[in-house]
């Protein structure tokens, strides 16, 4: 028991130090939060894309159709997933803006 005493009050000590000061430093680490959003939609418009050059390539007979099922759901599934952030980004938002001031 004592040696456990030790390391969490060692762990504490150095947890101490590392965040003395008036606030934790920010971190520089990283991308971010901007570029975070940016990758996912030019991810997600890639997938999109996809999707549709396959369709328009089986509609003229070039392409297999498991590969254009499968571009599709991923579009597909991509789209519901953009559709559910955005819904919850604006349900945030209306909710800041009924807090009192």
């Amino acid at each position: 028991m004592v040696a456990n005493v030790a390391n969490a009050a060692a762990a504490y000590a150095s947890t101490a130090l590392k965040t003395s000061g008036v606030g934790m430093t920010p971190r520089d680490e990283g991308p971010s939060f901007g570029a975070l959003l940016q990758e996912a939609a030019k991810d997600g418009i890639d997938t999109l894309k996809k999707g549709e050059a396959l369709t328009a390539k089986a509609a003229v007979g070039q392409a297999d159709i498991a590969d254009v099922v499968q571009a599709v759901t991923n579009a597909e599934m991509t789209l519901q997933a953009a559709t559910n952030i955005r819904d919850k980004v604006i349900g945030a938002y209306q909710e800041i803006l009924r807090m009192p001031i």
